[in-house]
């Protein structure tokens, strides 16, 4: 039989046990503090360093030494972001952090790994409720109202979230990661395709090119240049924008992508930018060494800050994309990119053009576009599958928590 229930008279908690109390965080914390603003220069990914909150999701470590003797964390202690996602953390003790968190100090009779799981939900209902924060402030975080049962009981429910949540990140890092090596298996069979061909054993040359190494005897080596030509055709209003996307993998990268320009293009004139037409390449010249890299699909415009590339003859546009978006390929371009900074890096058709690739017969570019889609649709279904479970299981223990910190499931005793 179920315990007695009443209402908490707040939306988000809804009926708690008749024996419990909501409570305002403010009434469960003795102060608050800021950290403090520590240079990048400062931080550092060594575990021997000082344990650093930076508002992350996780913590990274720090090299700083003058940080506030008074300001290290507690035991009783947990940090709560001030930008960004509203992340509640129990911390290390002797951590720092950033200026983003706020440090709060928990009366010695509140369960901070209690407090913890239902601070989490509280300021999870104003992101759900609110149209948009920016900033978490201290007071908000104050106001956030909480179940508050039993001491005693929140030992119980808290130990056992901590297990049956242990449990489920078990599931959710295994999944992630294997998330990961599908993308490097799919990463793997692109770059094996279109620098080796996809018909077995055969006769293999050097191709005297660095970023692609041994090549089938009968494929050949060129200059972009010999291909492609530079494109430089003033666009018109009733085309579409088009923009290439960063992202691992080939797809259909040069998109349409009304939604995001629409604001931007309203009172631009789109005389400015380029016309492009189905088989050109195309690539963002600030980007192009993060891979923004991709073939045109449909004729439309692209900004005045992407190079168009015209091809001169025929080729397979899938193959040609797909080896330009291998990691060996964007730090090619990468290398003939010029700038000062990483942010100011530009990659101009005068450099672009003399990049040197390898290049197949038109039959089998198309037969390795052809096995690049199919394998790729078979991985891609396979990453699908897993993010579906990732999402069903962090729903799954966002129910969980819920319903053991508002006390709707009760622990077995």
């Amino acid at each position: 039989m179920g315990r007695a229930m009443k209402d908490s008279g707040v939306e988000w908690i809804g009926e708690i046990p008749e024996d419990w109390e909501i409570i305002r965080f403010k009434h469960l914390n003795v102060g608050m503090n800021t950290g403090e603003g520590i240079d990048k220069e400062y931080w550092s990914n060594n575990e021997n360093d000082m344990v650093f909150y930076t508002a992350g999701l996780l913590p990274i470590y720090t090299t700083y030494q003058d940080f506030p003797a008074w300001k290290y964390t507690c035991e009783n202690d947990l940090l709560l972001a001030r930008n960004g996602t509203p992340y509640v953390y129990l911390p290390a003790c002797n951590a720092c952090y950033t200026d983003h968190i706020i440090r709060v100090t928990l009366k010695k009779d509140a369960n901070r790994r209690f407090v913890r799981y239902g601070l989490q939900q509280s300021i999870s209902s104003v992101v759900i409720n609110q149209v948009s924060i920016a900033t978490w402030s201290a007071s908000l975080w104050n106001e956030q109202v909480l179940p508050s049962p039993p001491l005693s009981d929140q030992q119980i429910i808290a130990d056992f979230l901590d297990y049956k949540c242990s449990e489920i990140d078990a599931v959710l890092n295994k999944t992630r990661a294997s998330i990961e090596e599908y993308k490097h298996l799919k990463q793997a069979v692109i770059t094996q395709a279109v620098t080796k061909g996809v018909r077995g054993d055969r006769p293999m040359k050097e191709s005297g090119i660095d970023w692609i190494g041994e090549i089938p005897a009968d494929w050949q080596t060129y200059r972009v240049a010999h291909w492609y030509e530079e494109r430089n055709e003033a666009g018109c209003d009733e085309l579409p924008v088009l923009m290439v996307s960063i992202h691992s993998g080939v797809s259909d990268d040069v998109v349409r992508d009304e939604d995001r320009n629409r604001k931007s293009m309203q009172s631009e004139d789109k005389t400015k930018y380029k016309r492009v037409y189905p088989g050109d390449l195309v690539y963002n010249m600030m980007r192009a060494w993060q891979g923004a890299f991709g073939a045109v699909r449909v004729e439309g415009l692209v900004s005045p800050a992407y190079v168009v590339a015209k091809p001169k003859q025929h080729l397979d546009t899938r193959y040609i994309e797909a080896l330009f978006r291998t990691p060996a390929a964007i730090e090619e371009m990468r290398r003939y990119s010029y700038g000062v900074a990483d942010f100011r890096l530009r990659l101009y058709w005068q450099y672009f053009k003399n990049i040197r690739f390898c290049l197949p017969s038109l039959e089998e570019q198309k037969e390795i576009a052809d096995f690049i889609d199919v394998r790729s649709a078979e991985i891609d279904t396979l990453i699908t599958k897993k993010e579906q479970l990732l999402t069903e299981l962090e729903n799954y223990k966002k129910s969980l928590i819920y319903e053991y910190v508002t006390g709707k499931r009760e622990v077995s005793r």
